[in-house]
């Protein structure tokens, strides 16, 4: 029986979503994480701590794990462990990514340089030390311009400024979220031109280097700041198929300048209908619970396409099944302690809607972007076409009722709920 670990930061929505793929595949599972008592309702003894942060440590602890009992596949749920897997492949002889290359897929100015290294269209960008004049940035990039950290996802901290005092004062904000985030206040930022268009969503399988597609995702909901909360994903695209193929070689073009090889790919682009850029490509697969939009072939999950092809088996028919899909994450609308989400049980009733998943507890504390880092919730929508899947996702999110009191005095990890390995619970209403 093949035996994988799997990297699950104590943060993510996707732990069971692995763990029951990794069962319907009949795989030996090691989970290891950087908060066992999350971990540990799961699977038991064959769950481990690991300091995520700490790479050179981590792939120790699993080298002496590999020892006891060899392990046939390491693979990254999330952003926290890419490091971590592609050092454990690279150094057991498994297949992953060049640690080179997925250092720089969590460097947001690493990657910049590669991508400007081998041609890859992208918004121009300066890198702004803590003394750096981000005003004077600003103007060179041109304006409006978004500023951004090298390391948070998920949109935390990435604000928008339309003049150069407002992008130094969104600066001083970033560097606020930054520190709140345990992460070093004085970090460079990422001062970079706004491109205005649509965004787009690939989701993608790397085998030998090639980027094979597995889903375009269109973003419906205008995402022009100054915050960039993601809320509508919706496939296949509506774009003409010319520019689709474009994104998609754009997408593959940046894999490569990153030096990625293998293994899922979530990358993010622009397109004002003529022109493409890539705005940022990760070596994971697309985030929260929104891979439970897509099924391939007969039923397969993402997620047991992912543990297949990291194990080297076969991976039958990669076809995204012919229905449209989509997902709606469901946004935070100001910070406060949440009370209750009403109308589930309307939205569930709208035709096309699928499944709602809440994920917050009534009682815990929420943040709103560009401070938040989580979502309310999912909504997931089925049918024969794109523009129904949008309907329903967006009469479903009309029907709940948010219900968030004033904030309490919180702690610096408030907005970090130790339940999110649970995957359930949550809330809606829109971003824009």
């Amino acid at each position: 029986m093949p035996r994988v670990l799997l990297l699950i930061p104590s943060a993510t929505y996707r732990a069971h979503d692995f763990v029951a793929a990794a069962a319907a595949l009949e795989l030996e599972l090691v989970v290891a994480s950087d908060r066992r008592p999350a971990l540990s309702a799961l699977l038991g003894d064959r769950a481990l701590t690991l300091p995520l942060r700490r790479p050179a440590e981590a792939v120790e602890r699993i080298e002496e794990l590999h020892a006891r009992a060899p392990l046939d596949a390491v693979v990254a749920v999330d952003d926290q462990g890419v490091r971590v897997a592609a050092l454990a492949a690279e150094r057991l002889g498994l297949c992953g990514n060049p640690p080179q290359a997925a250092e720089r897929t969590r460097d947001k100015g690493a990657m910049r340089a590669a991508l400007e290294a081998a041609g890859v269209p992208q918004p121009a960008y300066r890198l702004a030390g803590a003394t750096d004049d981000v005003a004077a940035f600003a103007l060179e990039v041109g304006l409006p311009c978004v500023v951004k950290p090298l390391a948070l996802s998920a949109s935390r901290g990435v604000i928008r400024a339309d003049s150069p005092a407002g992008a130094a004062g969104v600066a001083e904000r970033v560097r606020a979220i930054l520190a709140e985030a345990g992460e070093p206040a004085d970090a460079a930022l990422l001062v970079e031109r706004y491109l205005p268009g649509e965004e787009v969503a690939i989701e993608g399988l790397l085998r030998g280097g090639r980027l094979e597609l597995l889903a375009l995702f269109d973003k419906p909901d205008p995402l022009e700041g100054p915050y960039f909360e993601e809320t509508l994903f919706v496939t296949p695209s509506r774009h003409p198929a010319g520019l689709q193929e474009e994104l998609c070689v754009a997408a593959g073009r940046a894999a490569a300048a990153l030096g990625l090889t293998e293994g899922p790919v979530h990358a993010e682009l622009r397109t004002d209908g003529e022109r493409v850029w890539v705005l940022e490509l990760a070596a994971r697969s697309i985030g929260g619970l929104c891979s439970r939009a897509l099924r391939f072939g007969v039923g397969a999950t993402l997620e047991e396409l992912i543990l297949r092809h990291a194990l080297g088996l076969e991976l039958g028919d990669v076809t995204r099944e012919r229905p449209a899909a989509g997902v709606m994450m469901l946004p935070i609308p100001h910070a406060g302690v949440l009370e209750r989400v009403g109308g589930q049980e309307e939205a569930r009733a709208v035709e096309g809607i699928e499944d709602l998943v809440i994920s917050v507890a009534p009682g815990r504390p929420v943040r709103s972007l560009p401070e938040g880092d989580r979502y309310l919730g999912f909504l997931f929508a089925r049918a024969e076409t794109p523009e129904l899947v949008e309907r329903a996702l967006r009469e479903a999110h009309g029907r709940l009722e948010v219900a968030i009191g004033a904030p309490r005095a919180r702690s610096p990890a408030a907005s970090v709920g130790a339940d999110v390995l649970s995957s359930t619970g949550g809330t809606p209403r829109r971003a824009q």
